[in-house]
């Protein structure tokens, strides 16, 4: 009797049970199982670690590159909906068939002589890594689900690796300030190949381990720069020059800085993956991500975000003051207990008019209640009013019936909270979803 798993979410279940850690920091073990799997690329591979703007830098660079011909592989995590949009291949998300191929491969493979125990984001990865390699890409984009040192897909070589801002997350096992977990994110460099570091202000232990490997460091503002106005951008590097580009088409300040990282890699990378400036022009129109300042048309107003740390908020923050003039703002906000969550609320609360606290389909999670109670501690100002409600569409259904049309709704605080409207929500926010 065959009783190994026959669906992906058997899959994912079985692969919940094998290690009694959810995060298990080391690569010893996914390593053994990946050489058993013979897992190697031939193609050029650039991993993206970093605090915020991994997700969005992965797309700049996979729409880019599609626009430059590229069959392109795109690994990131977590999902917003489905567990299938962790990989992209030549953009389209990967067949749930293929996967579950893939998982019987390293169930196989671990399971050869003596098992490893893998953690869930071990076992996926090396499923995603295995579909890639047999995909016969041009360019492989991997983006680093934890720090970087240890993390799973930090067994491959990058041949260029790019760190976007470092800030305080996660430091019950990256570090307790920045220093430290620059230290960790700085764990994907390579000796002479490339990294770029799109931060403004990086750690120095950052810059540090540049030398100390022997990388080829390429620096926000020494390396390469961007200008702008309102109409329009330019970029310039060593030996390129971008001018009169459009704005990317994801939303946000931050973005520019994502972006000239993007170029930065992608003019490392030129002599092995050429790209002309009209594919940059395109791509950077025509990028799309789900949940990073996502505004879906319509009334009242509705912007998703996955801002789930006090950086991330912060750039939320900024983007939501530009949007211009709104009666009252609602927010639906629901997050993890471990999250540095005073200065997220306390960022917010000056924009807030309705807060809408949820709970999330977690362990890790902090109840709607548990919000609420974090909020109150801030003595915020008088007439605010708020409410607690048992998961994101409730509580995005209790904001859609209190608000008027000119009004706007904020969804943020986690994957979970956005994933959790965009699974359950209106054809509006579904139609939106499957077509970004």
């Amino acid at each position: 009797m065959n009783t190994e798993p026959q669906t992906l979410n058997d899959w994912l279940a079985h692969c919940e049970r094998l290690h009694p850690k959810s995060i298990d920091m080391g690569l010893e073990r996914v390593r053994v199982v990946a050489q058993r799997l013979g897992l190697r690329f031939d193609c050029p591979v650039i991993t993206v670690a970093g605090t915020n703007g991994k997700g969005s830098t992965c797309a700049m660079l996979e729409a880019i590159l599609l626009q430059a011909g590229y069959r392109t592989g795109v690994y990131t995590s977590p999902h917003l909906v489905h567990f299938e949009e962790r990989l992209r291949l030549s953009g389209d998300i990967v067949d749930t068939a293929e996967l579950v191929a893939a998982f019987a491969r390293v169930e196989a493979a671990r399971s050869l002589e003596e098992e490893v125990s893998l953690t869930y984001f071990e076992f996926s990865t090396l499923a995603m890594m295995d579909v890639m390699q047999r995909a016969a890409l041009d360019v492989v984009i991997l983006e680093v689900g934890l720090g970087g040192r240890l993390d799973a897909v930090n067994i491959v070589d990058a041949d260029c690796a790019i760190i976007t801002s470092i800030d305080l997350d996660h430091m019950e096992f990256l570090g307790p300030d920045r220093e430290s977990i620059g230290r960790e994110k700085a764990g994907i460099m390579r000796t002479g190949r490339p990294v770029v570091v799109s931060d403004p202000l990086p750690p120095q232990s950052v810059l540090d381990h540049a030398l100390e490997v022997g990388a080829e460091l390429w620096r926000f503002g020494t390396d390469f720069n961007f200008s702008g106005d309102k109409q329009q951008w330019g970029w310039a590097g060593r030996g390129r020059r971008y001018a009169g580009l459009a704005y990317p088409a994801l939303r946000g300040a931050n973005q520019l800085l994502n972006a000239s990282g993007v170029l930065a890699a992608l003019t490392a990378l030129r002599e092995r993956l050429p790209v002309t400036a009209q594919a940059v022009r395109n791509g950077l129109a025509m990028v799309q991500l789900p949940g990073r300042f996502q505004v879906i048309a319509g009334q009242p107003s509705l912007v998703l975000d996955v801002a789930h740390n006090p950086h991330a908020v912060a750039a939320l923050a900024a983007n939501l003051d530009a949007m211009g003039y709104f009666p009252t703002t609602h927010a639906v906000f629901g997050a993890m207990a471990d999250k540095d969550l005073g200065p997220m609320l306390a960022r917010m609360g000056p924009l807030v008019d309705r807060w809408y606290f949820t709970d999330l389909p977690t362990a890790r999670a902090a109840s709607g209640q548990e919000l609420q109670a974090r909020w109150q501690a801030f003595k915020p100002r008088a007439g605010v009013q708020v409410s607690t409600h048992g998961d994101p569409q409730q509580a995005l259904d209790a904001a859609l019936s209190q608000a008027d049309p000119t009004d706007r709704i904020i969804v943020f605080g986690s994957f979970f909270t956005v994933g959790g409207v965009l699974t359950h929500g209106t054809p509006r926010l579904q139609a939106k979803h499957l077509n970004p």
